[in-house]
């Protein structure tokens, strides 16, 4: 096995297992098995799970980033490109397999004693504040507006995943789009 395919193949064994699990539910012999190597090449890939969880979150940032600018792509005005998160949101709080936000997850099971995991989950909720207020800011509205739209897409995710209700994307695009509409100036 190639070396990158033997990370490829543990990251995404990985991501699927800490996803639908958990972290600490998921041992380091069950993921060597689902990644299909061996323990010895896994530890030589990587030195620790901290190392494995550090990663999966990284590509996950990477993922969430690449998929809100698709949906950001597809629209013409400022005001559209601010709503399409909400679009994104739906879409996935749709997908079987939700549940909820990988960083919070990640977060609340070990950001308290893996530095790297608080280190991912702060750096990616940052980026997305700092994204969602430069799409406001371009379609006339101030930074703090951008941070209380961001806020409404973090509430949609926790309000989904907990309380099953994907319709939460619709309804807090619904209070973005009124927030825009009195906070921008053309």
């Amino acid at each position: 096995m190639e070396p990158d395919s033997g990370r490829t193949a543990v990251l995404q064994a990985a991501d699927k297992l800490f996803y639908t699990r958990g972290i600490n539910a998921v041992g380091m012999d069950e993921l060597r098995a689902a990644a299909g190597i061996s323990l010895k090449r896994m530890y030589a890939l990587f030195p620790s799970k901290a190392e494995i969880v550090a990663q999966v979150l990284e590509r996950r940032t990477h993922i969430w980033n690449a998929g809100i600018a698709a949906e950001a792509a597809t629209h013409q005005s400022a005001r559209d490109r601010v709503l399409s998160i909400f679009d994104f949101l739906d879409a996935w709080f749709r997908e079987d397999n939700f549940r909820g936000c990988v960083f919070i997850n990640a977060f609340g099971e070990l950001g308290a004693v893996m530095p790297a995991v608080a280190d991912a989950a702060h750096r990616h909720k940052r980026e997305f504040v700092e994204y969602v207020t430069k799409l406001v800011v371009e379609a006339g509205g101030s930074q703090t507006l951008g941070l209380q739209i961001a806020l409404l897409a973090e509430g949609a995710q926790a309000t989904a995943a907990i309380s099953e209700l994907p319709d939460s994307a619709f309804v807090a695009k619904a209070a973005a789009a009124m927030l825009l509409d009195s906070g921008t100036h053309p």
